[in-house]
C-alpha cells in the first residue's frame, strides 16, 4: 500500500487547502443608468411619450389633410375627365374623342396632361402617349409611368378605361410637382417629429430635475430619520401642492412616532417605577415570613400579602395588554347593535352600592333607549372604570351623576364627580398609560383606568374629553369625564 501523501505546510492532514477569497468589487452604476432607472424620469417620459404620441396624431392627421387631399383631388379630376371622354365615346364616336382630346392638348399650355385613344386593334388614334402601360391589364385602371418632358423624365398618375368594342381611352395628369410637394412636407413633419422628440427628452429631464428637487427635502428628513435622528422634519415652503401636503404629511408621521417613543419610554419608567414597590413589598414580606416561619399564622399571614401584591402586579399587566389589544383594533369583530342603556344600569347598579357604602349618592339620568353598534364588554369596562374613579375620588358626602344622552349622530356619556378635579396640564397628559395626577399619588391605582377608556372611546371612533366638575368646594371642584360614541 503506497504511503499517504503528506500534507501541504501550513494545512492540517485530511483538510483541504481553502479556496482563495474572491472579492466582489462594487460597481457604481453610471449617470445614464440613475437616470434611466430614476422613477421621476420614468414618470416624465411616460408624459413625454404621451406628448409625443399627441404630436404624431396631429402630424399624421396632417400630413392627411395636405398630401393626401392633394392625391384625392388629381385622382378625381382625371377620373371624372376620362367618364367624360367616354361618355362622348358613346354618344359621337371615336372622331369625337378625338377631337376632344386635341383640344385639351391644345390648352394644355404647361404639357401636364396625357391622353391615348386606341382601337381595338391596339392602333393609336388620338393623344399624346405612344402606349399603354407595359403592365396593362383589364382589371386595373390606376398605373404610375414615367414621361418624357424636354427629355426631362416625370412621374404620371394614369387611368385606363376599356370602351364597349375593345378601345382603350387612358387619361393622366404629370404629378412631379405633387410629389415633391408631398415629398418637402414629408420632411418637414419628420424634422418636427424630430424636434419633438427632442423637446420630450429634454422635458423629462427638465420634468426629472424639478422633481428631484421638489423631493430633496423629505429624502434628506428620512435620511436623517433612518439614521437614528428623530428630531428633523420636513421643510415646509408655503405652496399649497402635492410635495407639500407629503411634506406635511411626513411631519405629522414623524410627531406621531416621536410622540408613541417617548410614550413606550414613559411606559417603561413607569413600569418599573410603579411595579417595583408591591414586588419589593411581596419579597420583603416573604423575607419576614422566613424570619417567623416558627408562627403559622404570621407565615399565613405574610404569605396572603405577598399574593395579593403579585395578583396587583399581574392585574397592572392585564390591563396592559388588553390596552394594546383594544389598540390594535383585535375586537372590532365583536360589533354588534346593541342597547346602552341596559349596560349603564348595570354599572350603575354595581358602583351604587360601593358609593353608598362610602356615603355618596349616584344618581342617573337617560332615556329609554340609546341604540349604537359596538363592543359590549369593552363598553361596560370603560362605563365602569369611570365610575370606580368618580368613586375613588369623591368625597364622602359627594354626588356622582351617570348620564347619557341621544344626540344627532352619536350617543354622549357623561360621568361627574366631586373630586379634587385635573389641571389644565394634567387634562392633556391623562390617558397616557401609567399617568397620575399629584392629587391622586395617595390613592390606590395603577394609572391604566383612563387609558383603556381611551383606547376603547378610540376603537368606537368616538372622542374622549374632559369638563368642569359639579363640586361646591374649591379644593373640591370635581371632574365631568364626556364620552361620545357614533351611533354607527
Amino acid at each position: 500500500m503506497a504511503p499517504p501523501p503528506h500534507p501541504r505546510p501550513g494545512h492540517a492532514a485530511g483538510r483541504p487547502p481553502p479556496h482563495p477569497v474572491r472579492r466582489r468589487v462594487q460597481q457604481h452604476p453610471g449617470p445614464l443608468w440613475r437616470l434611466l432607472s430614476s422613477t421621476s424620469f420614468r414618470i416624465a417620459l411616460l408624459f413625454a411619450t404621451l406628448f409625443l404620441l399627441a404630436g404624431l396624431a396631429f402630424t399624421g392627421v396632417l400630413w392627411w389633410g395636405t398630401a393626401g387631399t392633394l392625391e384625392r383631388q388629381i385622382d378625381a379630376a382625371i377620373r371624372a375627365d376620362a367618364l367624360a371622354l367616354a361618355e362622348r365615346w358613346r354618344e359621337a364616336g371615336d372622331d369625337a374623342v378625338a377631337e376632344a382630346i386635341s383640344e385639351r392638348l391644345a390648352l394644355d399650355a404647361e404639357d401636364q396632361t396625357a391622353y391615348l385613344l386606341t382601337a381595338p386593334d391596339g392602333r393609336r388614334l388620338a393623344g399624346n402617349l405612344e402606349q399603354l402601360p407595359e403592365d396593362y391589364r383589364t382589371d386595373i385602371q390606376w398605373y404610375a409611368m414615367t414621361l418624357l418632358r424636354d427629355g426631362i423624365p416625370g412621374e404620371a398618375r394614369l387611368y385606363v378605361v376599356q370602351l364597349p368594342d375593345g378601345s382603350h381611352l387612358a387619361v393622366g395628369r404629370d404629378v412631379g410637382e405633387k410629389l415633391r410637394l408631398r415629398a418637402l412636407l414629408t420632411e418637414g413633419l419628420a424634422w418636427s417629429a424630430g424636434v419633438a422628440i427632442l423637446f420630450a427628452f429634454a422635458g423629462a429631464w427638465l420634468l426629472r430635475r424639478w422633481l428631484e428637487e421638489r423631493l430633496i427635502p423629505a429624502t434628506a428628513t428620512a435620511a436623517l430619520i433612518a439614521g437614528g435622528d428623530l428630531s428633523p422634519r420636513v421643510p415646509l415652503a408655503g405652496r399649497d401642492d402635492e410635495f407639500e401636503a407629503l411634506g406635511r404629511s411626513m411631519n405629522t408621521m414623524l410627531d406621531r412616532i416621536a410622540h408613541l417613543m417617548e410614550g413606550v419610554r414613559g411606559v417603561s419608567d413607569a413600569i418599573a417605577h410603579d411595579l417595583r414597590t408591591p414586588i419589593a413589598r411581596a419579597r420583603s414580606r416573604l423575607e419576614e415570613a422566613l424570619e417567623t416561619s416558627d408562627d403559622p399564622a404570621a407565615l399565613k399571614g405574610a404569605l396572603e400579602r405577598g399574593i395579593a401584591d403579585l395578583d396587583n402586579v399581574t392585574r397592572v399587566f392585564q390591563a396592559v395588554l388588553r390596552i394594546a389589544e383594544v389598540e390594535a383594533g383585535a375586537r372590532r369583530a365583536a360589533f354588534a347593535p346593541l342597547d346602552l342603556v341596559p349596560l349603564l344600569a348595570d354599572a350603575a347598579e354595581l358602583y351604587g352600592a360601593t358609593a353608598e357604602e362610602n356615603g355618596q349618592t349616584l344618581r342617573t339620568e337617560w332615556p329609554k333607549s340609546l341604540p349604537l353598534t359596538g363592543d359590549r364588554d369593552l363598553l361596560l369596562q370603560a362605563i365602569a372604570n369611570l365610575l370606580d374613579n368618580a368613586v375613588k375620588f369623591t368625597v364622602p358626602g359627594g354626588t356622582i351623576t351617570l348620564s347619557a344622552e341621544m344626540q344627532e349622530d352619536a350617543v354622549l356619556i357623561r360621568v361627574a364627580d366631586e373630586g379634587p378635579g385635573l389641571s389644565a396640564e394634567d387634562r392633556q397628559r391623562v390617558g397616557e398609560r401609567f399617568f397620575r395626577a399629584d392629587s391622586a399619588r395617595a390613592t390606590p391605582g395603577s394609572g391604566l383606568g383612563i387609558s383603556l377608556v381611551r383606547a376603547v372611546v378610540q376603537l368606537h371612533g368616538g372622542m374622549l374629553w374632559f369638563e368642569d366638575g359639579q363640586g361646591t368646594q374649591p379644593d373640591y371642584p370635581g371632574l365631568t369625564v364626556c364620552l361620545g360614541l357614533p351611533v354607527a
